[in-house]
This record gives C-alpha cells, sequence and structure tokens, in this order.
C-alpha cells in the first residue's frame, strides 16, 4: 500500500464523515438557532428549552435520512474491505 493509496482512503473516509454527519448538525443548527430567536423574543431563558427541540430534530432527521445514511455508508465499507482484499496475498 503506497502512501498515495492510503492519503485516498483517509480523505474518502473523511468526506464520508462529513457527508453523514451535515444533515444531523445542519437539523440541529437551525433548530437552535430558531429557539435561541424564539428565546431572545419572548425573554424566556429557559435552559432546558434548547435540548429537547434539537434532540426531536435530529431523531426526525436521523428517521428520514437514516436509510441514505446507512446506504452510503455500506457502500464505502464493501468498498474499504474490496481494497482490503486486492491488497491481500
Amino acid at each position: 500500500m503506497t502512501e498515495a493509496m492510503m492519503m485516498e482512503i483517509g480523505r474518502n473516509a473523511f468526506t464520508m464523515m462529513m457527508l453523514l454527519s451535515l444533515p444531523l448538525l445542519g437539523a440541529s443548527l437551525v433548530v437552535g438557532l430558531a429557539v435561541s430567536l424564539f428565546q431572545a423574543v419572548t425573554q424566556i431563558q429557559e435552559v432546558t428549552l434548547t435540548f429537547v427541540p434539537k434532540i426531536l430534530a435530529v431523531a426526525l432527521t436521523t428517521a428520514l435520512l437514516g436509510a441514505w445514511m446507512f446506504q452510503r455508508l455500506a457502500a464505502f465499507t464493501v468498498a474499504l474491505f474490496d481494497l482490503v482484499a486486492r491488497l491481500g496475498p
């Protein structure tokens, strides 16, 4: 295995990590911003108010995009195992 191949695997792993985490982090960011805006407008400063909507948003996003995320991760894993098998003895 050459250094270029290892860099390619690392780059692909990093890209996959970003691709799979972006929808969850994006949903959490949007909901957190909306709740913060709501708290600023209504002057309700309850700390726990921010956690429940974020958890629900992440759970809903996972339910909606979970199959797609699993397919992408499974395809990446199969490709990685295929590469390891080709490099074997």
